[in-house]
């Protein structure tokens, strides 16, 4: 009277009324079938990790790209500032902040010239700095900065003093140059240097509370340059002039004003864009935060660019500091 199992009796799961050989050959195919499910998630996850890297890769891209696109109308201006190169003299207070805004904005290649190094009361106002490269050359403390802002551009830093020959050379293979430095001496050299190769100049000065800005475009004939603005005095004048400069400060926030400025002129000259400020001295006064411009015109008698060519006056000798 004992009743069998036929695997659909009294409505048993067929499984408990299979033979042995049946649930073994059951149990390999549902093992097969959960692999090759595990298998195609295992694939499906590896595919998503891929899209996610190319996708970051593109995020990272754009980024960069972004700062470009976001201040400069036209692929015609960005691509020229992609392509550009800037020669910067001087990292301290004004090239500190020109330096940094170049360098974000993707200038392509940024050569820092400056022989000077970093010391703990040069960091409440040349803010490329940091206290871990005290003691570091300037010019190489600010390269790293620069490319901790942004890895896709070269930076090519001089640690050095630039005499006339190695100046010369510097300027001519540059599309702009930034003076950054703070004594006539490097002005003047600077200026007949652009001068004779034709580059433009963008030119930023800073002492106590007073700053300017300027630009020469010696690209053309018309343009002022240095010399023209500020004719050189007798020596012992000069001397006492740059003494004052040495111990009388300067405002922190002011060196950053006109040093940011200095980079706008310079990309605006790279790029085309607008006006420049060529003829025209800005002046601030940082005590109440009022500008003034000055025009003013090129000098027909100019010892400096009176004649186009004038060779180069190899004795000038550029310090940054």
């Amino acid at each position: 009277g004992q009743r069998t199992v036929d695997g659909a009796d009294q409505g048993l799961p067929c499984a408990l009324g299979r033979p042995a050989e049946h649930r073994e050959m059951h149990d390999i195919r549902m093992v097969d079938d959960r692999g090759a499910r595990l298998l195609g998630l295992l694939q499906l996850l590896q595919g998503l990790v891929v899209v996610g890297r190319h996708v970051l890769d593109h995020v990272r891209d754009a980024a960069r790209q972004q700062p470009i696109r976001c201040r400069l109308p036209g692929r015609a201006a960005q691509q020229r500032l992609a392509d550009s190169r800037a020669l910067v003299i001087g990292a301290g207070g004004l090239g500190s902040s020109a330096l940094l805004y170049l360098a974000s904005a993707g200038v392509a290649h940024i050569t820092i010239a400056d022989g000077d190094v970093v010391d703990l009361t040069n960091l409440q106002r040349q803010i490329i700095h940091r206290e871990d490269t005290i003691g570091l050359n300037k010019a190489d403390s600010a390269a790293r900065s620069m490319r901790a802002i942004n890895s896709t551009i070269t930076v090519e830093a001089i640690p050095q003093k630039l005499a006339g020959p190695a100046l010369a050379r510097q300027v001519e293979q540059a599309d702009v140059v930034l003076d950054c430095s703070d004594n006539f001496t490097t002005r003047y050299a600077i200026n007949l240097a652009c001068v004779q190769y034709r580059k433009p100049l963008v030119s930023g000065a800073g002492i106590r509370f007073d700053g300017q800005i300027t630009s020469f475009d010696l690209r053309t004939e018309s343009s002022p340059c240095y010399h023209c603005l500020f004719p050189p005095q007798p020596a012992d004048q000069a001397d006492a002039g740059q003494e004052r400069c040495a111990v009388m400060g300067v405002f922190a926030p002011l060196v950053g004003i006109v040093g940011a400025m200095q980079a706008a002129e310079a990309i605006r000259l790279l790029t085309g864009i607008g006006d420049s400020l060529t003829g025209r001295l800005l002046m601030l006064d940082a005590r109440t935060m009022t500008w003034q411009t000055v025009k003013f015109k090129r000098d027909a008698d100019c010892k400096a660019c009176s004649t186009a060519h004038a060779p180069f006056n190899e004795e000038h000798e550029y310090a940054a500091t």
